[in-house]
């Protein structure tokens, strides 16, 4: 992440977007100080830049040359992340995200604090969602107005859009997987694909190669090792959501549980024990009063059946396919060598 000096330029660049709307916002009511605060603290406090990262090098490794321009532009992405996870936090009711109190928990504070009128739980709600839709906004916001020629912006265009059409779709699909009790590996292979892989790697790659003005057999190639690690580390984010550390994952322990989240792991599990462990996984999926204990007995019972074993065999059998694609193409050399080491840190980090 440090090559190229990318993570305080991606900082950098989203800051000073940040820094020009918040002006923007106290020019129509001072009210939006909120807005702008919730905003800052929830894009600049943290976060992988993963997104940024992939596409910066998806352009330099079509031989692009570097520039600060193109840098702001790949920085767009942290602002579609941004909005999928306030909206996601809301749709799992998600207390904390990064250690921090989740958007709409800070709202509800913020209503309660100044004792307002009506219920602070609604007003959290919806300031959430119109957060969340804001920074959707912005991130065109900050592509287009990134300084990137028009006619590589352009070709940028299409890539940028499918792939926000496909985290909104993938988001649909994992909200519609708890009510109809899809726990089939298939049903979790495309929700997991379509909510977290497509847009955490291969699109970004792809839309670096846009910019670049890359041909259509490197945007093949760019496919080839991104759509299965982007799918290895959506499996990795599920493996942290049921055994992670709260201390490094910043949410609470077993919160995927408490949420229902019907991913490869619980599809795995639910494919592979008996029936009586099939009722007690289905018992304790989703239910928001899931206990420490209750937490460690799913644990138990996922273990016990091969599902983490199979996880992880999943994980390392597509990280090596998207390493062999990546080998495989024609990439510049530096470039290559960070893509690796991304691949590294998205599907190797630490329970």
């Amino acid at each position: 992440m440090e090559r190229a000096g990318l993570r305080p330029r991606v900082d950098k660049a989203l800051a000073a977007f940040l820094a020009a709307q918040r002006a923007k916002l106290l020019s129509i009511d001072e009210a939006l100080t909120d807005v702008a605060d919730a905003l800052e603290a929830f894009v600049l406090r943290g976060g992988k830049r993963l997104r940024p990262a992939f596409a910066y090098w998806g352009y330099r490794g079509a031989g692009a040359i570097d520039s600060d321009q193109v840098v702001a532009a790949v920085a767009a992405l942290e602002l579609v992340q941004a909005s999928a996870l306030i909206h996601d936090d809301l749709m799992d009711r998600s207390d904390t995200r990064r250690g921090e109190p989740s958007v709409h928990k800070r709202f509800a504070a913020r209503h309660a604090a100044a004792a307002w009128n009506g219920s602070a739980e609604t007003f959290g709600d919806n300031a959430a969602v119109l957060l969340g839709d804001l920074a959707l906004v912005w991130s065109d916001e900050l592509l287009h107005g990134s300084g990137v020629a028009c006619g590589d912006l352009a070709r940028a265009r299409p890539v940028f859009d499918e792939m926000r059409t496909e985290v909104t779709v993938g988001q649909y699909l994992d909200v519609l997987t708890p009510v109809t009790g899809d726990t089939s590996l298939a049903h979790a292979s495309k929700v997991a694909r379509y909510k977290s892989a497509k847009y955490t790697v291969e699109r970004p790659l792809l839309l670096g190669a846009a910019l670049a003005g890359a041909g259509p057999a490197l945007s093949a190639a760019y496919s080839g090792f991104g759509l299965p690690l982007g799918e290895a580390f959506q499996l990795r984010d599920d493996v942290l959501g049921v055994f992670g550390d709260p201390d490094r994952t910043g949410k609470p322990a077993g919160d995927d549980l408490r949420e229902g989240k019907r991913t490869y792991l619980i599809a795995a599990a639910c494919e592979s024990v008996s029936e009586a462990g099939r009722a007690e996984i289905e018992r304790g999926l989703g239910d928001p009063a899931l206990d420490e204990a209750g937490v460690a007995r799913l644990r138990e019972i996922i273990t016990a059946s091969g599902a983490l074993r199979r996880t992880e065999a999943r994980i390392a059998a597509l990280t090596e396919e998207a390493l062999a694609a990546l080998a495989a193409a024609d990439v510049d050399p530096e470039a290559r060598a960070v893509l690796r080491d991304l691949a590294d840190a998205a599907t190797r980090r630490a329970v």
